[in-house]
C-alpha cells in the first residue's frame, strides 16, 4: 500500500482520508518511510520534521474519528521551502548567517496550510537566500535531481522540486523571485504555478526588515505550489490565496474560483509562442520538445498559435539591481564582515558590488519598460508560451552553462524566460513538456495576462489532458 500512497495526488489523498479509506497516520508514515529511503541520496530536506508530522497526523486522525470537521488538506503531506518560516523549526535559508535561526512565527502561507490540516514533513533545501537557479548552499548537502542524481534539480526551490518529483511529498511550497518555482519544476518534471503578484501573501520572508538577506525579494517574490497535477495546484491555491494586512502587495480575494479554474477547454485562445527571445540561445533539445508542445495547443487544443515575442532587450542587469534595491544592503554588508568567508561566492559578489544610485533607479525604469511592452504585447494574445528554461538539467555545483547551442553567454542566460515574468508580476506556470534523449525533463512555460490566473490554470490542465505527464516517475537510487 505504501507504493500506492506515494503515487496518489493530493486531491485523491484528501478525498480518501475524508472518507476514512486512508488514515492521516498511514499516509504520513508512508511519506516519512519514503523520505528515509530516498533523501540520503536526494538531500531534498535540510530540516526534516518527523515528530511534528507524526503528531499532526495523529491529531487529525483523532478529530476525524470523533466526527469533527477538518480542513481541505487534512492529512496531506507537504514540504516547505527553507525560505518560508515555520514556527519552532530551524530556518537557515541556506546561509551560515541563519544556520541556528528558529522563527517565532509562521509565514502566512504556513498558517494557511496548517489551518487546512496539511502535514508538514520538513523544510527543503535552497541555495543561499534563493540567490541562484541551482540547488547548493554552504550549510547543507546539495539537493539532487531525481531523474539523474549527478544533476541539479534547479533552484531556488530545489528540495521542494526534488521531493515532489520523487514522490516523498505529493505537494510542496516554493518561492519565486526570478523563476524559483518554475525552474525546479521544469528540471524535475513537475507542475509549478506562480500566481499573479499579491495573490499569495508573504510574511515574514521577503516582507520583514528584521531579516537582512531574506528580505531581498519584496517587489518580486511569490509563494506558489509545486505539484504533480494541475488540480493539486488549484487545491493548494484555494487555501493559499487571499489578502492579508501583513503584506502590502496582497490582492483582494473573490475573482478566482480556484478549484474550478482548471476546468473547461481553451479552444479559440490566441497564443504566442516564443522559442527564443533574441538575446539568448536555447539548447536544441529544449527547442525541439517545446516546439512540439506548442503544436499541441494548435492541433489538439484548438488555439491559434503564432511565433511572436514581446521584443525587449535583456533586462537581467536591471533585474539584479531590483533584487539589490529590495535588500537591506547596509545590514547585509555588515553581516558580510562576519560571515562572508563562509557564504556563497555569488551572493558575496552581488552584495559587495559598488551599486550606484543611477543603476538602482535605472533598473526601475527598465522594469517599467518591460511591463509596458508586455501588456501591449498581450493585447493581441491570451497566452504567451515559451520554454521554461533554455537548457535541460546540468551538473551539480554549477550556476549554469556558459555555452548554449554553441554560443558563449553569461552563466545566468539560461534563466532568460523566467525572471522577466517576475518583473511584470504576471501569472505563469511550468508544465512538463517532454524529455531529452538522455531522459531529462523539459518544461514549457505558460504565461497569462495580468491577473488572468484562471486562464493559466485552465491552459495548463488542457495541456495536461492532451499530453499527460503524471505517470512518468524517476527511478531514484537508494544509495550512492
Amino acid at each position: 500500500m505504501t507504493d500506492e500512497i506515494y503515487r496518489m495526488p493530493a486531491t485523491e489523498l484528501a478525498a480518501r482520508i475524508s472518507t476514512k479509506e486512508l488514515s492521516p497516520v498511514e499516509v504520513t508514515d508512508a511519506a516519512l518511510e519514503r523520505m528515509e529511503r530516498l533523501d540520503p541520496v536526494l538531500h531534498a530536506f535540510c530540516e526534516p520534521t518527523h515528530e511534528l508530522a507524526r503528531s499532526t497526523a495523529a491529531s487529525i486522525a483523532k478529530r476525524i474519528s470523533h466526527g469533527e470537521s477538518v480542513g481541505p488538506l487534512a492529512g496531506v503531506p507537504i514540504a516547505i521551502k527553507d525560505l518560508i518560516a515555520v514556527k519552532g523549526v530551524r530556518t537557515a535559508m541556506g546561509s551560515p548567517i541563519y544556520r541556528d535561526f528558529v522563527p517565532d512565527e509562521d509565514d502566512v502561507a504556513v498558517e494557511r496550510v496548517k489551518a487546512a490540516d496539511a502535514v508538514i514533513l520538513g523544510k527543503t533545501t535552497v541555495p543561499e537566500f534563493g540567490y541562484s537557479g541551482a540547488g547548493h548552499n554552504p550549510v547543507s548537502p546539495a539537493a539532487r535531481n531525481p531523474w539523474n542524481t549527478a544533476m541539479t534539480p534547479g533552484g531556488s526551490s530545489a528540495g521542494s522540486g526534488a521531493s515532489v518529483a520523487a514522490g516523498i511529498s505529493p505537494v510542496a511550497l516554493g518561492t519565486d523571485g526570478g523563476g524559483s518555482v518554475r525552474i525546479p519544476s521544469a528540471h524535475c518534471g513537475i507542475y509549478g504555478f506562480k500566481a499573479s503578484m499579491g495573490r499569495v501573501p508573504m510574511y515574514p520572508g521577503a516582507r520583514d526588515e528584521r531579516y537582512p538577506g531574506a528580505s531581498s525579494w519584496e517587489s518580486l517574490g511569490h509563494i506558489g505550489p509545486m505539484t504533480r497535477t494541475v488540480a493539486d495546484a488549484a487545491l493548494l491555491m484555494s487555501v493559499l490565496a487571499g489578502p492579508d494586512p501583513r503584506d502590502r502587495y496582497s490582492l483582494p480575494a473573490g475573482d478566482v474560483d480556484w478549484l474550478a479554474a482548471p476546468e473547461g477547454g481553451i479552444s479559440g485562445m490566441r497564443v504566442a509562442f516564443s522559442a527564443d527571445w533574441g538575446y539568448m540561445s536555447v539548447d536544441p533539445a529544449v527547442r525541439e520538445v517545446t516546439t512540439q508542445a506548442a503544436r499541441v495547443f494548435e492541433k489538439q487544443l484548438g488555439c491559434t498559435v503564432e511565433d511572436a515575442n514581446p521584443g525587449w532587450d535583456d533586462p537581467f542587469e536591471a533585474f539584479w539591481a531590483v533584487v539589490v534595491g529590495d535588500t537591506d544592503l547596509a545590514g547585509m554588508r555588515a553581516l558580510l564582515d562576519t560571515y562572508g568567508s563562509e557564504m556563497s561566492p555569488n551572493v558575496v559578489d552581488i552584495l559587495s558590488r559598488n551599486w550606484s544610485a543611477e543603476e538602482l533607479t535605472t533598473a526601475k525604469t527598465v522594469r517599467k519598460a518591460v511591463y509596458n511592452k508586455m501588456w501591449r504585447f498581450m493585447q493581441d494574445y491570451d497566452l504567451l508560451i515559451t520554454p521554461t528554461l533554455a537548457v535541460p538539467p546540468f551538473a551539480l555545483y554549477n550556476q549554469g552553462p556558459e555555452i548554449i547551442d554553441g554560443r558563449m553567454l553569461p552563466s545566468t542566460a539560461w534563466l532568460g524566460f523566467t525572471f522577466p515574468i517576475n518583473l511584470t508580476g504576471q501569472p505563469a506556470a511550468s508544465v512538463p513538456a517532454g524529455f531529452t534523449s538522455d531522459g531529462l525533463p523539459v518544461g514549457l512555460q505558460i504565461i497569462g495576462r495580468h491577473l488572468a490566473d484562471a486562464s493559466v490554470l485552465r491552459a495548463s490542465a488542457a495541456f495536461e489532458a492532451a499530453a499527460p505527464w503524471a505517470s512518468h516517475w524517476p527511478s531514484v537510487p537508494e544509495s550512492m
